[in-house]
């Protein structure tokens, strides 16, 4: 029998800048991730991630826009396996609220960045799950970084 894997679910939230699509990532301590938590008995891995994103950054409104797809990392630390999610959140200011648990908010920091900066910023194991987001947001419409154009009136 192999290794039992620990799942956690979490998702890749993106929003669009003027410059192009940008990436929410969180810092706990020197550790740039995307919002995520381990899936608890019973509970389906999408809903798992939602509740994650909203208790992690007080984001609810999240646009699933490229279809409940997924991306799992490579089982790391003690067997954990990361599933991720892509999801636009159009609206919503992100907050580090507390967790009860802790006593204190799970990340020290956030940041809003472009698909290069979070490359540099995401550790290794993290970067085929930014490639795969990347690859998505490019099949929809051209480039990640093509800027929004309004409508002449």
């Amino acid at each position: 029998m192999g290794p039992v894997h620990i799942l956690s679910a979490g998702v890749v939230v993106v929003r669009r800048w003027p410059d192009g699509w940008r990436f929410l990532l969180l810092r706990a301590w020197g550790n740039w991730d995307f919002p995520k938590g381990e899936v608890e008995a019973g509970e389906v891995p999408l809903a798992a991630a939602r509740r994650e994103v909203a208790e992690e950054t007080g984001l609810t409104e999240l646009g699933f826009r490229w279809g409940e797809g997924w991306f799992e990392t490579a089982p790391y630390g003690r067997g954990k396996v990361a599933r991720y999610y892509l999801a636009e959140a159009r609206q919503g200011e992100v907050t580090l609220p507390l967790n009860p648990g802790l006593g204190r908010a799970e990340h020290h920091e956030y940041r809003w960045v472009a698909g290069d900066a979070a490359g540099q910023l995401l550790p290794a194991r993290l970067q085929p799950a930014l490639e795969w987001a990347r690859a998505t947001l490019r099949r929809e419409g051209g480039t990640e970084s093509t800027p929004v154009h309004e409508p002449d009136s």
